[in-house]
């Protein structure tokens, strides 16, 4: 098997809409269709309630038999709350893709400018990455990049992964202005530095989620086993251009240590991408990656030129950390609801160190030993309970927590990826305790609506059933919009148990037929391409000459003369 059948990477996908241009409040944002095709800036609101993820546990739930309850615990593991550090990562988010697209304006003759230079570089491919930065240099970039580096399972991904699924992935233009504007977008695009640090593996990567995204078959045409690394690069860099992608993600970039070739290389075609090219880049990674950036001040520069977000646990002491613990606290699915005491507090952060991921399974172990220890035959949450639960359920993790709690530096640089305060300027960053408390009270307010009940079945119902790994033909966006369908028709007072069922059947028939459609595709596309090229074209309102000469059937007689 080749290594292009090798990679079958999970790749975030969200919505593929048509363009639909809105008027911009700030001035600069006008008059450009990738930025007027955007979402509106999202508000504070916006984005509590594409975040917040609060699994529903009824009373009906809680007296049910142990057995079943073991598996209604399991939902917690959905439990998401929103912090102040969302709202910070969702600002600078938004900034990045707009403002990467201030010096890409489509309608702008700089962007045809880029596109022309990128396809006479890719003439001499072999020789083109040496002078690409010569030859772009003189276009202006208004690109920043932004870096998020954190502790393992802080909730990084989760985070980033929520925030571009509020943004339609893929915008289709047609006409903008009563003027032909055939133009594909692509707002976002994340994938996962490859494990070994091999950039070939990167770029491939790349073209296969484009080629999931479009049908296209840039792995094909662009990653085959002998093509060398930086002609990949400068393929990959056009493709960027032309798509007009709005910010590049790269998560996991700490295996960037693993790799074989120079991690120079690697990092410069970063700041290439961003500072030359113009596509805003964030690179996500745990405490490892800063020492990517140490030894060269050019790339730690551009790595975080919209600043970067150092994402620590979270203070004992902090309203944040208090507010997730009330908030979690109350998923308990128990016989007697265990009441939140100081010492229980004071137990549980000691045991899990204000990481969320570990507090949210902590939460949940504990609840398992209390539904079936005999000796607690009331089913309550002690010290002793999350204690026991520590020492013996998370007993692989132990280290290196114990070397979080005495500040033990030797052994955090054991465990690298717990290691967040490698630089002094790092030891600085402060959650706004202002913005933590308006925080708070507005989820308050919104917890006891009705929008917010449904929204919040929405949310966690989407979650659930897409965790059953069944629905393998659909995007979370579209299992999100069923969900949200069957929600909608229900009573309010129905049963959260057959609303699951009933969404489990429409997901099951949706997801057959999206797989029947796109086998079919795929068939017709092998036996008859121009045929199915056509089809394409006229469905998307594109001449099918276009559509052909950009799946490489037919040249342009003038760019050929040109030539």
């Amino acid at each position: 098997m080749s290594n292009l059948e090798k990679m079958n990477n999970v790749v975030l996908k969200g919505d593929v809409e048509a363009a639909n241009y809105k008027p911009q409040q700030l001035t600069e944002y006008a008059q450009n269709p990738f930025i007027e095709a955007l979402p509106p800036i999202f508000s504070e609101d916006d984005v509590l309630d594409r975040f917040m993820v609060t699994p529903r546990i009824s009373e009906q739930d809680k007296q049910s038999e142990t057995n079943i309850r073991y598996h209604v615990l399991k939902r917690v593991k959905n439990f998401i709350q929103p912090l102040p550090i969302h709202f910070e990562v969702e600002r600078r988010l938004s900034t990045l893709i707009r403002r990467g697209y201030l010096a890409r304006n489509p309608l702008d003759k700089s962007f045809l400018e880029r596109i022309r230079a990128l396809h006479h570089l890719r003439e001499d491919e072999e020789q083109a990455h040496k002078y690409i930065d010569k030859r772009l240099n003189h276009i202006r970039s208004t690109a920043d990049s932004l870096s998020i580096i954190g502790i393992s399972g802080i909730g990084k991904t989760t985070a980033i992964e929520r925030l571009l699924l509020m943004y339609p992935q893929v915008i289709k233009h047609q006409v903008y202005e009563e003027q032909p504007f055939n133009k594909t977008q692509i707002v976002w695009l994340k994938i996962d530095c490859p494990y070994d640090g091999s950039l070939s593996t990167l770029c491939k990567s790349f073209f296969k989620a484009i080629d999931d995204l479009l049908g296209t078959r840039y792995l094909e045409k662009f990653g085959y086993l002998n093509r060398v690394t930086s002609t990949m690069l400068l393929h990959m860099t056009s493709l960027a251009s032309m798509y007009g992608i709005g910010v590049l993600v790269i998560d996991e970039i700490q295996h960037l240590l693993h790799a074989k070739n120079d991690q120079e290389e690697m990092l410069n075609f970063f700041v290439t991408l961003s500072n030359t090219v113009g596509i805003p880049t964030v690179l996500i990674g745990t405490s490892k990656a800063q020492q990517l950036f140490k030894g060269n001040f050019r790339q730690a520069r551009r790595a975080a030129s919209d600043g970067a977000i150092i994402w620590d646990r979270m203070d004992e002491q902090s309203e944040e950390w208090e507010f997730f613990l009330e908030t979690l606290w109350e998923l308990q699915c128990l016989k007697i609801h265990s009441s939140l005491t100081e010492d229980i507090k004071k137990t549980f952060y000691e045991e899990c160190q204000g990481i969320t991921s570990v507090a949210v399974n902590l939460f949940i172990l504990a609840q398992e030993r209390a539904l079936f220890d005999e000796s607690n035959e009331d089913e309550i949450i002690t010290s002793k309970v999350l204690k026991q639960t520590a020492k013996k359920d998370m007993k692989i993790i132990q280290p290196m927590l114990n070397a979080i709690r005495n500040n033990d530096f030797a052994a955090m640089y054991k465990y690298e990826d717990i290691m967040i305060n490698l630089d002094e300027l790092m030891m600085n960053h402060k959650r706004n305790t202002q913005y933590e408390g308006k925080v708070k009270a507005a989820m308050k307010e919104r917890q006891n609506t009705v929008v917010y009940q449904e929204q919040e079945i929405i949310g966690s119902l989407s979650v659930e059933v897409a965790a059953i790994g069944i629905f393998d033909s659909l995007s979370l966006s579209e299992i999100l919009k069923v969900t949200k369908k069957v929600v909608e028709k229900a009573p309010i007072d129905v049963d959260k148990n057959n609303l699951k069922a009933q969404l489990i059947q429409n997901l099951i028939k949706l997801n057959e037929t999206t797989k029947e459609k796109k086998n079919y595709k795929d068939a017709y596309k092998k036996l008859l391409p121009l045929l199915a090229i056509r089809e394409n074209a006229i469905e998307q309102k594109i001449h099918p000459h276009e559509m052909f000469y950009r799946n490489n059937f037919i040249k342009r007689v003038l760019e050929e003369l040109y030539k």
